[in-house]
């Protein structure tokens, strides 16, 4: 049994609800909200750069997909069942204290984006739509102002946070208004511990997020699994296990194959994402130690760039900052800072420093790149592709 799978324009957030809600409730068609098309991704729609064209129908159990592009660009298409959701999206308001009403600050392309129009349709509230454009704190603000229920609640990433800190800092006006979020979610990467520390610090509730669009967004809060979420680490690697969990890669079954997998009658996701699981009276205890597939060999030791990453944005000036491979002669690959902040003569050294004693000399960086401006994706999330092609042409 099959149904029509309908691809909608993301820019239209109130199109992208009407059609959701149709879609769980499987009176419309399955919905695969997509970019402007202009964006890059929409070549790949045709079948171009190796990515098959989008089908007319999927399976009927499926009632949303999601284009998620990995290292190479080129698009994965994770489909979830509305059991998947709507299991998503009960934990989470089970997690933050009940039904509340949301502010959309996110694109609906992004799982995070169109999870909070269904956390909405469960709480049966209306959420508020940020205007389209460049994100804005004070926009953000008169957002939060118009949110009327008991619980209000946003999702952002941490580019956006630390606008929202920038701001806050300096006026007042949009700090009480951000201090009326019940919870403040971000997700989407790792947010820099000192600015986690200078939001806490404004009085906001902020609380971290981990997930992906396989498992239909956050489903680690603060480290803690939350609803039916199970997690473990299998060599290393961080597995989660849940009714959360995509039915697998749309047109990919091989890949599907490779992430997804059933053990002792219990479904499971690899993540490719390394980290520890501590299980204790409480319950478990997930912490990321990074991406198994973003390692270096330097000087013939392996280095987690992801780890070079944490140290370098503890430093001062540089909580923006992210960290690339590029080859190098004398190491074979080395890590290099990528920054749109200005630095100062020394700055090197004292980074070479700090990384060499938290991690080592082999992932000491090698230098620092200032460009005009740090690339980014629409998610807010660094366009590391972008970076590399930047870096080379330099």
């Amino acid at each position: 049994m099959t149904r029509r799978l309908e691809v909608l324009p993301a820019a239209e957030p109130a199109e992208v609800s009407k059609a959701v809600r149709a879609a769980l409730s499987g009176t419309g068609p399955a919905i695969l909200p997509r970019e402007p098309l202009a964006a890059p991704r929409a070549r790949h729609a045709s079948g171009e750069a190796g990515a098959p064209a989008i089908p007319a129908e999927v399976p009927k159990n499926i009632a949303l997909v999601i284009e998620t592009s990995g290292s190479s660009g080129v698009p994965k298409r994770v489909a979830l069942s509305a059991d998947a959701l709507l299991a998503s999206a009960g934990a989470t308001e089970s997690e933050l204290g009940g039904p509340g009403q949301w502010l959309l600050a996110l694109p609906t392309h992004y799982i995070a984006g169109v999870q909070v129009l269904i956390r909405s349709i469960v709480a049966a509230t209306k959420p508020v739509l940020l205007p389209p454009g460049h994100f804005s704190a004070r926009a953000f603000a008169a957002g939060v102002d118009e949110l009327a229920a008991e619980l209000k609640f946003s999702s952002i990433v941490p580019a956006q946070l630390a606008r929202l800190v920038d701001a806050g800092e300096s006026d007042a006006g949009i700090r009480d208004s951000l201090r009326e979020l019940d919870a403040l979610l971000i997700g989407g990467q790792a947010v820099p511990a000192a600015l986690f520390a200078r939001a806490q610090d404004l009085g906001l509730k902020v609380r971290r997020t981990y997930g992906s669009s396989e498992t239909s967004g956050g489903c680690v809060y603060d480290g803690h699994p939350i609803g039916q979420t199970v997690a473990r680490t299998t060599g290393g690697e961080l597995e989660l296990a849940g009714p959360m969990l995509a039915e697998g890669y749309l047109g990919d079954e091989e890949l599907t194959a490779r992430k997804f997998y059933t053990d002792d009658g219990r479904r499971w996701y690899r993540t490719a994402d390394s980290g520890e699981v501590v299980n204790g009276p409480t319950g478990s205890q997930v912490a990321i130690t990074g991406r198994l597939d973003n390692v270096i060999i330097s000087g013939g030791i392996k280095v987690a760039l992801d780890r070079v990453e944490r140290v370098v944005q503890s430093r001062e000036g540089f909580h923006g900052a992210i960290v690339v491979p590029q080859p190098s002669e004398q190491w074979g690959q080395t890590a290099v800072v990528v920054t749109a902040e200005p630095f100062d003569e020394g700055a090197l050294a004292e980074l070479q420093a700090a990384v060499t004693e938290a991690v080592g000399r082999p992932a000491a960086p090698s230098r620092i790149v200032k460009l005009d401006v740090l690339p980014t994706l629409s998610s807010g999330k660094p366009d590391r592709l972008a970076v590399a092609r930047a870096l080379a042409r330099q």
